[in-house]
């Protein structure tokens, strides 16, 4: 299973393009992650885009991303993968006990925190989010305040990454596709 296979399911079950462009920002983080570790860019990239697939269909927490996983499993993806997708959300109290696992946890919430900072600057560009911007908008409790913002930085302290750290590797990752974000 490749990345075809996962972007065919992403794009099955999902039809909103901020839920696409949020994966694809996802991947492109796990893929980062993936080389700064030395580890499967494939494998981690995959992740990344298929964490949230079941999301527009099966919002609800008791469903998503359980459903996910079921049908995951029925298409015949490997466990690593359909693990590291249970892994992402806090609720499914699967153990993030590999990076892999820590990885996906430690992104998702990041990669959409970046996305509402990009949006409220004058430009509406990636490239003019900094580090910086990104931590002065966590402080303010306001600004996207459903993002978790104990799950960004316990995301980067579960990588052994300082929070600066962390939000440097998925903030250039993310400028990096900045176009297909169309940010």
């Amino acid at each position: 299973m490749g990345r075809d296979d996962a972007y065919e399911l992403l794009t099955e079950y999902t039809k909103n393009a901020n839920l696409i462009k949020h994966a694809l920002a996802v991947e492109a983080a796990m893929r980062a992650y993936a080389r700064h570790f030395g580890e499967d860019e494939q494998l981690w990239a995959t992740v990344g885009l298929l964490h949230d697939f079941d999301y527009e269909r099966y919002p609800d927490l008791k469903d998503h991303p359980f459903k996910g996983a079921e049908i995951l499993r029925e298409r015949g993806w490997p466990e690593e993968t359909v693990e590291a997708v249970l892994a992402h959300a806090e609720h499914t109290g699967v153990a993030r006990d590999t990076r892999l696992k820590r990885a996906i946890f430690a992104v998702d919430e990041l990669a959409g925190f970046i996305i509402a900072t990009a949006l409220v600057r004058p430009d509406k560009k990636l490239a003019s989010v900094e580090v910086k911007s990104v931590k002065k908008k966590m402080k303010d409790k306001s600004f996207a305040a459903a993002v978790k913002r104990d799950e960004i930085t316990g995301g980067a302290d579960e990588l052994g990454l300082s929070l600066d750290e962390h939000i440097g590797i998925v903030l250039e990752a993310m400028q990096g596709i900045a176009e297909k974000l169309e940010l």
